[in-house]
């Protein structure tokens, strides 16, 4: 992604008076705010709203209900792109995906490099503790007055579905049209011989029904979320890369908020983070199982069969990183904070 589309994006909300907080009168903290995101409210199914109903009820807790959360799921009120110019331009919570962050922070995709991490424990430790991801969250804030509070789980690895055959080697990618979430995904597909079309999660179903894409990738939460496993035959398990999402918080928010109500604001951040953590990772075995016994064939890769997909995909990722202008020290940083050196063309 050319950066000018992050500068275009940024100016543009600035001329409409998205980005003009100093206007909104928020010298004193808001009493109630809304925090948005993907997916039913519905506890066994969507991981995310595990996060949000924990955030929810322990920031209310602890603020003793100084502070209060209305929660929106479903994408009540409205897509990514919405849903994150309404975080800029007032007092909001959003639980952004990719879509949501990449417009703003292109960087944010440098951490999606396929099999960078090996389990939950990498992942949790390059997020929570590596100079990359502060570095950005800085970055982000500075570009945007958004602030990214948490990375939510959303439920597990990616793996891949599709409705024509099972996949065991990127051979049997040859041919089909698989949904991507962004242009990164689309990028992964063609490294393994598919293609990629772009499509928003609200019509994923209806284009897996309808043939316009055979397959996609999700973790298994969010096939279980979407209903994907009436459309879709066979799931890979491939662990291609970890799954996850973003709390973000108007900054301005944050700023007006009395100091005993940030640090137990944060402090519930924290908390209904670790408790989803364990949540999701006590659930993935049980998810999968669900979707095998609703009719879906389940394919377990063999250490050699996932080197097939790591030869092709980091490669191909790590050039398409390079064509987008995102600075070589993003790259640099990432790396080395996961402690992984990617495979080599």
């Amino acid at each position: 992604m050319d950066m000018s589309v992050t500068t275009n994006l940024i100016k543009k909300l600035c001329a409409a008076g998205v980005l003009g907080l100093a206007g909104l009168g928020m010298a004193s903290a808001a009493t109630t705010v809304n925090l948005s995101y993907n997916g039913a409210p519905d506890p066994e199914k969507n991981a995310v709203h595990v996060f949000a109903q924990n955030l929810k009820d322990l920031v209310e807790e602890k603020t003793g209900g100084e502070l209060k959360i209305n929660l929106y799921p479903n994408s009540m009120l409205g897509d990514e792109e919405a849903r994150m110019e309404q975080t800029m331009a007032a007092p909001n919570l959003n639980i952004a995906s990719f879509t949501g962050v990449s417009p703003l922070a292109p960087e944010i995709f440098v951490s999606a490099i396929p099999f960078m991490f090996s389990d939950f424990e990498a992942a949790r430790r390059f997020f929570d503790e590596g100079e990359y991801w502060q570095s950005l969250t800085k970055t982000f804030r500075e570009r945007t007055g958004v602030e990214i509070l948490a990375v939510v789980e959303e439920g597990g690895f990616l793996a891949f579905t599709n409705s024509k055959r099972a996949i065991r080697t990127p051979e049997d990618f040859k041919g089909l049209r698989f949904r991507a979430m962004d242009p990164s995904q689309v990028a992964l597909y063609e490294s393994f011989g598919a293609s990629g079309t772009p499509i928003p999660w609200t019509e994923v179903y209806m284009a897996l029904r309808t043939g316009v894409a055979d397959g996609q990738m999700n973790p298994p939460m969010y096939i279980i979320l979407g209903s994907l496993h009436e459309v879709q035959k066979y799931l890979t398990l491939a662990n291609i890369q970890y799954s996850d999402q973003f709390l973000v918080a108007n900054g301005a928010f944050l700023d007006s908020l009395p100091e005993n109500v940030r640090k137990a604001f944060d402090e519930a951040v924290q908390e209904a983070n670790a408790k989803a953590r364990a949540d999701n990772e006590r659930q993935v075995n049980a998810r999968i199982q669900f979707l095998a016994d609703a009719g879906m064939e389940v394919i377990h890769l063999t250490d050699d069969e996932m080197a097939q997909f790591r030869r092709l995909a980091q490669p191909s990722y790590m050039r398409w990183l390079s064509e987008q202008s995102i600075d070589k020290k993003w790259i640099d940083m990432a790396l080395k904070d996961a402690g992984f050196e990617p495979v080599q063309e």
